[in-house]
């Protein structure tokens, strides 16, 4: 495909077709999103295949709290887990103000491929690590090989999702999977055959986020 569709038609898909994905592709795969960068090309990354249906189905259960907190809080009219707008919802709420159906991790068992990407927090440099807010910049190492494999995926005809929803409960996926001390997880990617292709987007203007010489500057256009 050109490179300029797949970056226009990548979307996060999460209803995938019952068709199992070869090793073949899922090499060629990781074959082409290696080429992503990271600082000092020190490639800290980490990919785990998950092929055990046993254990996506627990990496799904893993969420399920997560994923219940954060239905709560959007419907609070919240922006969930938000790190400058504390949340004020309560545990009692999470049970009674939720009925939320979380299909894919309810049958995270079914989807044909599941990866988790993770990254050596000692192997990365953290430019942010002494400033007074929630870290981002050690994404910089990972997040290029994440985008690169849901880009990759799709020139084979294949869809898949970034989902975070696992992270909150890195410990207990560190004992499933036996990840190392020093590996934090960036990603859970569920890939497959997408139900439905989509091909239009709907993204924000170049104009509505680009501005000149400041936050404050004239907008960005031609």
């Amino acid at each position: 495909m050109d490179l300029l569709e797949v970056m226009r038609t990548t979307f996060a898909c999460r209803e995938f077709k019952n068709e199992k994905i070869e090793d073949e592709v899922i090499h060629r795969i990781l074959d082409n999103a290696r080429f992503a960068p990271s600082g000092g090309n020190r490639q800290g990354a980490h990919i785990i295949v998950v092929k055990d249906p046993e254990k996506k189905r627990k990496l799904g259960q893993l969420c399920e709290s997560v994923l219940l907190l954060y239905a709560a809080q959007q419907k609070a009219g919240e922006v969930p887990y938000n790190t400058i707008k504390p949340s004020s919802i309560s545990l009692q709420e999470i049970e009674t103000k939720t009925g939320h159906d979380f299909e894919m991790f309810n049958k995270l068992d079914e989807v044909p491929l599941l990866l988790i990407v993770s990254v050596d927090l000692s192997e990365v440099a953290s430019m942010d690590k002494d400033l007074n807010r929630i870290g981002i910049v050690t994404g910089a190492s990972v997040y290029p090989l994440v985008w690169n494999i849901l880009m990759a995926a799709r020139n084979e005809g294949l869809g898949g999702v970034i989902t975070t929803a696992v992270v909150p409960e890195e410990e207990s996926v560190r004992e499933l999977l036996d990840l190392p001390e020093d590996h934090a997880i960036a990603a859970m990617i569920p890939l497959g055959k997408p139900v439905q292709q989509l091909s239009r987007l709907n993204r924000r203007a170049v104009e509505e986020f680009t501005t000149v010489d400041s936050y404050k500057g004239d907008v960005f256009k031609i």
